[in-house]
């Protein structure tokens, strides 16, 4: 989640897109695939589509929200337990209601009287891409993470209660791959018991229009048909590159580290240690490793004898692929 990070934009007011809003921009690319590829939607007219609505659960910065708008569906609301995206939110999504709130504390009539929300409601979309942390293979502390690992529950007992008819689920493949500890397959267990239709799948971000390599598990549902499609990806296009978002130099023009863009661009980069950035210059350009200086005394420990281990982290970008997958901490 980026909100912490980001303050409020819009996308009509930004002259050029910025790479750091990668997965924001991911997600409102696909989310308007998801509707506008789903069979009992083709030849629908905007005005049928805007019947159609939806709740964000885990909201964040409202990507989600963005996308589901963008494709015609009216998103009454977004709740997240993070009071800090509220700004970007509401500014980037004004006719959706953003409600600040623990999911696992929050009661079911707060839903039903602050959105409007009724129970078995058949145009109503229920999207819910909890945080992803304690899933995603990235070794890092997962104490903190060990806390959320779980609200894949908390969102089913809203669908429980409220009987949607669709569900949109968003995550990291980890919560796919380590099926025998995540909440998922007890979340598809409750889905058949429902008589939900769903598919899923594991798709990158790199074939929906973003040119960054990110892995993302993906599920669609519904209890009202049982035509549902994943979006189909684009592997016939070049993949959009690093070089088409920020490659052009007259915008995008070199900064020191730790500058702080405080303009709608945001054109600003995080500070760096006197040692990262001697291991920057020695990191060649457009796709070099870290391995080029694990010889030194710039060498990190935690990266002693795994040169094959994520190693775009401490490395360079290549200019004409998709960038890495882009982490919480890289802003």
């Amino acid at each position: 989640m980026f909100c912490r990070n980001t303050r409020p934009t819009t996308e009509a007011k930004q002259k050029e897109p910025l790479f750091a809003n990668a997965l924001l921009r991911f997600r409102m690319n696909l989310r308007v695939k998801i509707i506008n590829s789903q069979p009992f939607m083709k030849g629908k007219k905007s005005k049928t589509k805007r019947k159609f609505k939806a709740v964000d659960f885990f909201c964040s910065g409202g990507g989600m929200t963005s996308g589901f708008r963008k494709a015609g569906v009216n998103v009454v609301g977004g709740i997240d337990i993070d009071l800090e995206c509220k700004e970007t939110y509401t500014t980037n999504n004004p006719d959706s209601k953003f409600i600040h709130a623990d999911i696992q504390d929050l009661a079911f009539s707060r839903i039903e009287k602050e959105l409007k929300v009724k129970r078995n409601d058949k145009k109503m979309i229920f999207i819910g891409c909890s945080p992803c942390q304690y899933w995603s293979k990235i070794q890092t502390d997962k104490t903190k993470a060990h806390e959320t690992k779980n609200l894949l529950k908390d969102f089913q007992r809203f669908v429980d209660y409220f009987k949607p008819g669709y569900i949109v689920v968003e995550n990291v493949p980890g919560i796919l791959n380590r099926l025998d500890e995540s909440p998922l397959k007890s979340f598809l267990d409750f889905l058949e018991k429902e008589n939900y239709h769903y598919k899923y799948k594991v798709i990158n971000a790199s074939h929906y229009g973003v040119p960054q390599t990110r892995r993302r598990f993906l599920l669609i549902a519904s209890r009202v048909t049982d035509k549902i499609s994943l979006p189909l990806p684009d592997t016939k296009t070049k993949l959009p590159t690093v070089r088409n978002f920020i490659g052009n130099k007259k915008v995008f023009k070199p900064i020191t580290a730790g500058q702080k863009d405080k303009t709608e661009f945001l054109h600003s980069s995080a500070g760096l240690s006197d040692n990262n950035l001697k291991r920057l210059l020695l990191t060649p350009h457009d796709g070099g490793t870290r391995t080029s200086w694990k010889d030194t005394d710039l060498q990190i420990p935690a990266y002693v004898g795994k040169d094959n281990s994520f190693q775009d982290i401490y490395g360079r970008m290549f200019w004409d692929k998709p960038g890495p997958t882009i982490t919480t901490k890289v802003l």
